[in-house]
């Protein structure tokens, strides 16, 4: 069983609730229906101490730092030469199968070793999944942006439906450069 608030307690989830703003497009967060309505105040007029105590303000947050964006598609001529296969798809992983973790960390190698071997273009089986909304489809594209791989990955495409369709990616790496030799 829930015990009511005391005011103390109230005035405390008054101070953390002035501080939350929602999200563009959501409501305000409604209070628990046990909890007596706080009358509204203007802003800054909550004092917790004499009358000489600062007025608690608005806490700046800093900025939340850019998502990693995903590769960018491949251009669209070398996708078309991948998908009549003029260009070879020299190296090919499926990562049908495996948890998440296990997968990850099998692209990522698996990507480090193409590069070095001086492989130009793979082909990344993740599966559909059983509804359309597979788990490995739907995050390899944020593991390729990943910065232990970014740096190598040049542009990523969707398969066509001979390679595997929506369930495989074509993944083009950027040549090795001669004095990493």
């Amino acid at each position: 069983m829930k015990r009511p608030l005391r005011p103390d307690e109230v005035k405390i989830w008054a101070v953390v609730a002035g501080t939350i703003h929602p999200r563009p497009g959501r409501a305000l967060p409604v209070s628990p229906p046990d909890t007596p309505p706080t009358p509204p105040q203007p802003a800054g007029a909550l004092r917790t101490g004499g009358p000489s105590a600062p007025v608690p303000g608005p806490v700046p947050h800093p900025p939340a730092p850019a998502p990693e964006r995903p590769p960018e598609g491949l251009e669209p001529r070398r996708r078309q030469r991948l998908i009549r296969e003029r260009d070879p798809i020299e190296a090919r992983i499926d990562l049908h199968g495996m948890t998440q973790d296990v997968a990850r960390a099998a692209l990522h190698g698996f990507l480090r070793r193409a590069h070095a071997d001086g492989v130009r273009s793979v082909l990344v089986i993740t599966g559909r999944g059983t509804r359309g909304d597979g788990v490995l489809r739907r995050y390899t594209p944020e593991w390729l942006a990943d910065p232990q791989v970014r740096s190598i990955v040049a542009g990523v495409s969707t398969a066509d439906r001979r390679h595997g369709g929506e369930g495989a990616l074509y993944v083009a790496l950027k040549r090795r450069r001669l004095d990493s030799l």
